[in-house]
C-alpha cells in the first residue's frame, strides 16, 4: 500500500511575518483610481471602507510586514498548514512526476480564506469598528470573516451571491452559526440591488453585484468597514503565509519545484503560494513555471482585456488595472462560486501580463474528474475552486508521463469541498454541465468597462 507523506512544520515555524511582492516587483504596479474623480487614490479616500492599518498595507513598499501578535496567535488553531506528496495519486496516473499539494482544508472555514480574515479582523477591532460588511460567492470567504468575527467580537454582514446562496444552504447555516447575517445578493437592502431587481429580477447575482451591495451598506453606516476577501493588494499579502510555509515544507521533502498551481478567481490563493516563490526569482533565484487556473465560464486572465475597470457591478468600488471581462459581466451559475468574479487581482494581472505567470482555463465537467479521482487517492474531497488547480496538476503529470521527464509539481489545495457535496451529486449522476464561454456577452460587457 503507498502511503502519503506529510511535511508538517512545527507551531514555532509558523511565519513572524507576511511576503509584500510589491518589494520586489520587476515593473510597478498602476495605481488604483477614485470611481468618481478617476484620480488616483488617496488612503483619506478609503478611510471610510477600510482601517488605516490595511490602507498602508496596501500601499507599502517593504519587503517583510509583521504579524501581529494576536492574528499569529488565532494562525496557531490550523497552521501551519501541512504538505502532502501525493504518492496514490501519482500511482494511479503512472508518472514519474512528484506531486505536493499544500492543504489549506484545515481551517475553521475550511479553505485559505481566514488567513486574511482574521487579520482584516484584528485590524477593524483595533480602530474601534463595530460591524464588517462583506460579499461572498461560494461562501467559504463569508464562512472565515464570520468565524473571525466572532473571535474579535465584530458584527459581521454579508451579501451572498444568489446562485450560491442557493447552491450551498450549510454554508449559509455556518456562517449564521458563527454569529453573521447572510442575505441573497441581490438583495432589496440596498439601492444597488432593488435596481438590479427591477431589471432582473431573477438574477443569479455575481460577486460583483454582491460587492456594491456590501460597498454601499457599509457607506450608510459610520460603525461599519468593508472587508474583501481577494483582488486588493493587502488580502494577498496575508495570504503568503501559505508559500512562506511551503517554502520551507519543500526544504523539508529535499526537492524544489518545477511547476507550482493554484486556482484563480480573484486571486487570493493564488497569490498566496506563488507570490513568496516569484520574490526568490526576482531576487535572482531561479525561476518557475506558475500556472493560474481559472473557469471557462469567467475566464479573466485567459479572455479579458486588462484595463482599468470598476471592482463592482455599480461603480462604488475602486477603479484598478487588471484583467476583466466587465464589470456588469454575470458569469453562468457554475459550482466554483469563489471563482465567479469579472475581474482579477491587479497585481497577478500585472504579473500575468508582463509573462512572469502564465493562465490557462478549464471547464467544470473535467474539474470534477480530476476532483473525483483526488478524493479516491488522496482521501480528501476538494472544493469546486480547487479542482481547477488539480485539474492542471493532473494534466503536468500525464505530461511528464508522455515525456518522461521527472518533474515535481505543487499545487494549492485551497479548501475543501465537504459543504459542496451537491455539485459532486450532480457531477456523479450526469447532470454537471459545461458552459461554453460566451464571448458575445463579454464583449458587450467591456463596451461598458472603464
Amino acid at each position: 500500500m503507498v502511503e502519503r507523506t506529510r511535511y508538517m512544520l512545527d507551531e514555532d515555524k509558523i511565519p513572524r511575518a507576511w511576503y509584500n511582492i510589491s518589494a520586489d516587483l520587476p515593473v510597478p504596479q498602476a495605481p488604483p483610481l477614485h470611481p468618481g474623480t478617476h484620480q488616483p487614490l488617496t488612503p483619506d479616500d478609503l478611510a471610510p471602507l477600510f482601517p488605516m492599518a490595511l490602507i498602508m498595507q496596501e500601499v507599502a513598499t517593504e519587503r517583510e510586514i509583521e504579524i501581529p501578535g494576536p492574528v499569529r496567535a488565532a494562525y496557531a488553531q490550523y497552521r501551519p498548514s501541512p504538505l502532502v506528496r501525493a504518492h496514490r495519486l501519482e500511482k494511479a496516473l503512472d508518472t514519474p512526476a512528484h506531486i505536493y499539494y499544500k492543504y489549506e482544508g484545515l481551517s475553521s472555514a475550511g479553505s485559505h480564506k481566514p488567513n486574511t480574515a482574521i487579520a482584516q479582523a484584528f485590524y477593524n477591532k483595533q480602530e474601534g469598528i463595530k460591524r464588517i460588511a462583506t460579499e461572498t460567492g461560494a461562501g467559504q470567504w463569508g464562512s472565515a470573516l464570520a468565524h473571525a468575527g466572532a473571535i474579535f467580537g465584530l458584527e459581521v454582514k454579508v451579501y451572498m451571491v444568489r446562485a450560491s446562496y442557493d447552491q450551498k444552504p450549510y454554508r449559509r447555516l455556518m456562517m449564521e452559526t458563527y454569529g453573521a447575517s447572510v442575505v441573497a445578493s441581490p438583495s432589496m437592502e440596498t439601492e444597488s440591488g432593488r435596481a438590479i431587481l427591477a431589471e432582473h429580477p431573477d438574477s443569479p447575482g455575481s460577486l460583483g453585484m454582491a460587492i456594491s451591495e456590501a460597498v454601499e451598506d457599509t457607506m450608510k453606516r459610520d460603525d461599519t468597514h468593508y472587508s474583501l476577501g481577494s483582488v486588493l493588494n493587502h488580502v494577498l499579502l496575508h495570504q503568503t503565509v501559505i508559500g512562506e510555509e511551503s517554502i520551507l515544507q519543500m526544504e523539508m521533502a529535499g526537492e524544489e519545484p518545477d511547476v507550482i498551481i493554484a486556482c484563480a478567481g480573484g486571486g487570493s490563493n493564488f497569490g498566496g503560494i506563488a507570490f513568496p516563490w516569484l520574490g526568490r526569482t526576482f531576487r535572482g533565484g531561479r525561476k518557475y513555471q506558475i500556472i493560474a487556473v481559472e473557469p471557462l465560464a469567467a475566464p479573466s486572465l485567459t479572455r479579458g482585456k486588462y484595463m482599468y475597470d470598476y471592482g463592482d457591478t455599480a461603480k462604488l468600488a475602486p477603479v484598478a488595472k487588471m484583467y476583466t471581462l466587465g464589470h456588469d459581466f454575470v458569469p453562468e451559475p457554475i459550482h466554483a462560486g469563489g471563482l465567479r468574479y469579472h475581474g482579477m487581482s491587479p497585481q497577478v494581472s500585472l504579473l500575468k501580463h508582463h509573462g512572469f505567470i502564465e493562465a490557462r482555463s478549464v471547464h467544470q465537467v473535467p474539474c470534477f474528474e480530476a476532483g473525483v479521482q483526488f478524493a479516491r487517492t488522496e482521501g480528501i474531497i476538494p472544493a469546486p475552486e480547487s479542482t481547477h488547480a488539480i485539474r492542471v496538476a493532473v494534466d503536468e503529470a500525464l505530461a511528464a508521463k508522455k515525456s518522461g521527464e521527472k518533474k515535481v509539481i505543487l499545487f494549492n489545495l485551497s479548501g475543501h469541498g465537504l459543504f459542496d457535496l451537491t455539485s459532486y451529486q450532480r457531477y456523479l449522476s450526469g447532470q454537471l454541465e459545461d458552459y461554453e464561454y460566451p464571448a458575445k456577452e463579454v464583449a458587450e460587457a467591456l463596451s461598458h468597462a472603464g
